[in-house]
């Protein structure tokens, strides 16, 4: 469906400031003019935020946690008031935030579909119209006519979407909400959500899955600390975002050369790392500095799937050691281990450091595992007197954050080649 340029959602200069108070007493004496001397603090979580939402159009919104993204869409559906500025909408808006947030718990899955229509704007006769897909949606059989607090939080959730997302709105505002319910329901809120792009419904979408963002958006706008620092196309904003979350935005960085700092900064101070990962060893050996790299040569925890990176290691050896063997492992979320190599399995000789020596292991592949979120594992290991030693290991030191515009079924992507043609009777 062809777009036009007719103005879905304007914000115009948004600001939300809260303030801060040393203690809750200060609070009422403030509202009540008590006194003089109370130490208020403002913070920001939007300063001065501008942008544009073209009907048709889906706009995506990143940050990092407390970036303003929840808020500017708070405001947006009028569920918070501005500080300052102007939001003008046109359109029917339904709004995925808070799932369930006006559900009844006492009233049925009916009742509560039938509440909820009511309060978006609709006639029981335009609810009537659209029950069975809501039902049909929601998939929870015959708990629809039982009380909703008697409702497990995956079926409670399934019937919010469902309500939420079959009122054919006009503009569709999303919050993390396409990752409720298991991975069918998921797959078809995903579905639900490509059927609304072809119709050409406007989307204002913020998510942490860079994947969906780059999969979805026409265009991206980047917030930090409650300001707009970018807007453009989502591979542009997408690598905005890898560098704010380093701290590398605003410094001048030869990325062909930063993963082989040699003095000051270390590499890993460059990553964003796990503060509950494990680590055992021997002491023999220590993992100094390590790090991951994309095809830029930029320190970093985000991938394209399908471009080439690297992990680099470099280890100090505090006795000699013969032949050890440098590891790398990947985790998915929920701690399977979905891939890994080391030295000895890709039969490459190490040799024999002593104390004080130092060697650097680079492990360099195409990514292809789907997009999503995985923990990567590091070890130095290796036969000391016939007896298997663990050096170092550090378990879920720093995660990768992998960024697809196509997954396909499992783990990994097979980079299949798919021809499809008709055959001539």
């Amino acid at each position: 469906m062809e777009k036009d340029n007719k103005v879905a959602i304007e914000v115009s200069h948004l600001s939300k400031v809260y303030k801060l108070y040393d203690r809750n007493r200060d609070r009422l004496k403030e509202a009540l003019h008590l006194s003089k001397n109370i130490n208020v603090r403002e913070h920001y979580a939007l300063n001065d935020v501008s942008l544009t939402v073209n009907t048709g159009e889906t706009v995506g919104i990143i940050g990092t946690n407390g970036s303003g993204k929840s808020t500017i869409l708070k405001i947006i559906t009028g569920v918070l008031n501005p500080t300052a500025g102007d939001v003008r909408i046109n359109g029917r808006i339904s709004a995925l935030l808070e799932l369930g947030a006006g559900f009844n718990m006492e009233f049925t899955g009916i009742e509560n579909i039938y509440l909820n229509g009511t309060m978006i704007g609709f006639s029981e006769e335009e609810i009537d119209a659209r029950l069975q897909d809501i039902l049909d949606f929601a998939d929870i059989g015959e708990f629809v006519y039982q009380k909703v607090k008697t409702y497990s939080s995956g079926m409670f959730v399934r019937l919010a979407f469902a309500v939420a997302i079959n009122i054919d709105p006009e503009i569709l505002i999303v919050d993390e909400a396409l990752s409720v319910g298991d991975v069918f329901f998921q797959n078809k809120c995903y579905r639900k959500f490509e059927e609304f792009k072809k119709q050409g419904k406007t989307i204002l979408f913020v998510s942490h899955d860079l994947s969906s963002i780059s999969k979805y958006c026409d265009r991206v706008v980047l917030l930090e600390r409650g300001k707009k620092i970018g807007e453009g196309a989502p591979k542009e904003i997408i690598d905005m975002y890898k560098k704010v979350l380093v701290g590398q935005l605003d410094k001048e960085v030869n990325t062909k050369k930063s993963a082989d700092l040699s003095t000051g900064t270390k590499w890993k101070d460059k990553m964003q790392l796990n503060p509950n990962k494990d680590e055992y060893g021997s002491g023999l050996a220590e993992f100094e500095d390590f790090c991951a790299y994309d095809n830029t040569g930029e320190i970093t925890n985000t991938i394209i799937k399908g471009e080439e990176f690297t992990v680099k290691v470099k280890v100090r050896f505090f006795e000699t050691v013969q032949d050890p063997i440098f590891a790398v492992s990947f985790k998915n979320m929920q701690g399977t281990e979905i891939t890994g190599t080391n030295t000895m399995f890709e039969k490459i000789t190490t040799g024999t450091p002593g104390a004080g020596d130092v060697m650097v292991a680079t492990f360099t592949q195409n990514m292809s595992l789907q997009g999503g979120e995985y923990l990567i594992s590091l070890g130095c290991v290796g036969y000391r007197e016939g007896e298997f030693t663990v050096y170092h290991r550090l378990y879920d030191v720093f995660n990768l954050t992998v960024i697809s515009s196509k997954n396909t079924t499992g783990f990994y992507d097979m980079d299949s080649i798919v021809t499809v043609s008709k055959v001539e009777e």
